[in-house]
């Protein structure tokens, strides 16, 4: 049964999936994009590249943080084997036991931590880089005007003021009724939070760069992260289609160019599926003592 319910969710996603793209390139003018496609800048997918390792490289060191606060001790390339290798479960194979639920599965049975415990500790990785990401989206709806005519009001902006100030007492308060065994990791746990996504903005800014796109940076990466948020979302493969389709209904409130906003996704895409297919390739010996 079990197996049947991971076999409908892979299929469900490949339509959810399919039926997205499809959306999309109804959208978009096709030439357009043959057209910047064969402009790019190759050289600057290369940074690009680097920075977006660097931001798994920052939330991998998060993850290990709070996987000290319950007794486990992972060297930090034990660690990022193993993240990487949850990124490959995460992409590729879908419809099985995922990323998380590898590590979890891994950890227990090496380290006999409960599993609650993991489970708690692999929550709260998501959380982290949610709450980084929701900052980082409240400051910048105070720098990029966006066309909708109730983000126009001093109301909207002292929202996005409030916001900024409370995300982070906020997120502190859910962790201490919630996650307490994580405490003493919370402020080093949300600098690699933001370590990892103002990588992951300056990658998008390497990625634009290689489109040829110098103007309303900002507005991109806004719905880059808005893209991020749902493209978390277990609806479709690794988030493909759901994140081209935030890009193609936001362009016209966040003046961006919306083919070129799918080319950006796109790019973005295929670096996390090169990174993750890397976790393909790598075995972790976690029997072997960190030091």
């Amino acid at each position: 049964m079990s197996r049947f319910k991971n076999q409908l969710k892979t299929v469900l996603k490949l339509l959810l999936t399919g039926l997205a793209l499809y959306l999309v390139f109804r959208k978009i003018d096709m030439e357009q994009l043959s057209q910047l496609t064969k402009s790019i800048h190759w050289f600057w997918l290369i940074p690009a590249g680097v920075l977006f390792i660097l931001s798994k490289v920052a939330t991998a060191i998060r993850l290990n943080r709070y996987f000290e606060n319950i007794g486990i001790k992972l060297s930090e390339s034990q660690n990022w084997r193993l993240y990487l290798i949850g990124m490959f479960y995460n992409l590729f194979l879908p419809g099985g036991i995922g990323g998380d639920g590898y590590k979890v599965y891994l950890l227990s049975r090496q380290f006999k931590t409960p599993v609650k415990k993991l489970l708690q500790a692999a929550l709260l990785d998501r959380l982290g880089g949610l709450v980084a990401i929701v900052f980082l989206l409240f400051g910048l709806f105070l720098m990029v005007e966006v066309k909708l005519e109730f983000l126009e009001s001093p109301a909207w902006n002292a929202l996005m003021i409030a916001g900024l100030v409370l995300t982070i007492p906020a997120f502190w308060l859910v962790q201490k009724l919630f996650f307490k065994d994580f405490l003493p990791s919370f402020w080093s746990g949300n600098a690699w939070s933001f370590a990892g996504q103002v990588a992951q903005l300056i990658c998008a800014w390497f990625i634009l760069k290689a489109l040829g796109i110098h103007e309303t940076i900002l507005a991109y990466q806004l719905v880059f992260l808005l893209s991020s948020i749902v493209a978390v979302l277990p609806l479709t493969i690794g988030g493909v289609g759901a994140r081209e389709l935030v890009f193609v209904y936001a362009h016209s409130y966040a003046g961006i160019e919306e083919t070129a906003a799918v080319a950006f996704s796109l790019i973005f895409f295929l670096i996390s599926a090169l990174v993750s297919l890397a976790g393909s390739f790598i075995q972790v010996d976690l029997a072997k003592k960190s030091n």
